[in-house]
């Protein structure tokens, strides 16, 4: 073989084992970036944020059934106006205003018109009834027409399916942004003290959940229900996730 002919076989052999360590010095640096950033992001803490606030009812529906029974149609209703203008002044009395208050229809059932007719129809024929249907921003008010509801009965107005006001808090969004806050600050609390124990430090949020915003009855009561009571205790878990640096 020539001078010329293994200089040339010479250099190209160099050039090629150049070329294959430059790959290897590339594609290593790929790995390690790889290896890096994978290991960064596996140091991510998941923990839940609570935060709690007991509200009281913005809005109250009560209802009032009053009814009448006889056999003469006239004498049941003539007793059925009576009961609803008691429960009108009842109402007045309390500081109702007129438009905070609704009288809804008279219904009348005729309990000889049915094909299956009741035993002891005779003693009353004709049931009339009426709703009256109270809904109000004022709680007060509420609480004081309940607690003299008996000046209705002393005067012989009958009330039928009485049932507890409902009771709803309407101002949820008002408050969401102060307890989303207070919840994602509570969370990064929990993250701070498994952060210290590791010897690290809470950082960024990487991926935050919101949660179901729950209103619950500020006092469990057995057998009371949530919309059955004025206060109220609104609650929200959040889960975050946070870096670990």
């Amino acid at each position: 073989m020539s001078e010329k002919s293994c200089c040339t076989s010479h250099m190209g052999l160099t050039l090629a084992c150049l070329s294959l360590m430059i790959g290897l010095i590339v594609a290593g640096f790929f790995v390690k970036g790889g290896l890096t950033a994978f290991r960064t992001a596996d140091r991510v803490v998941t923990v839940k944020g609570l935060a709690e606030r007991d509200v009281d009812a913005d809005l109250a529906i009560w209802t009032l059934n009053t009814a009448s029974t006889g056999n003469v149609l006239s004498d049941v209703q003539a007793e059925s106006e009576t009961g609803r203008k008691a429960i009108i002044m009842f109402l007045n009395s309390i500081g109702f205003a007129d438009d905070e208050f609704n009288v809804e229809p008279i219904q009348v059932q005729d309990l000889l018109a049915q094909a299956y007719r009741p035993d002891n129809v005779d003693k009353g024929r004709y049931i009339m009834t009426q709703q009256i249907t109270v809904r109000t921003s004022d709680m007060d008010k509420i609480t004081k027409g309940l607690s003299e509801l008996n000046s209705l009965l002393k005067q012989n107005v009958t009330l039928t399916n009485m049932q507890p006001p409902t009771y709803i808090f309407t101002n949820l969004n008002d408050i969401k942004p102060d307890m989303l806050n207070e919840a994602v600050r509570n969370a990064r609390e929990s993250a701070q003290q498994f952060a210290d124990e590791s010897g690290a430090n809470v950082g960024g949020i990487k991926r935050a959940y919101q949660g179901v915003f729950q209103i619950l009855p500020r006092d469990p009561v057995a057998y009371i229900s949530e919309q059955n009571q004025r206060y109220k205790r609104v609650r929200v878990v959040s889960t975050v996730d946070f870096y670990i640096e």
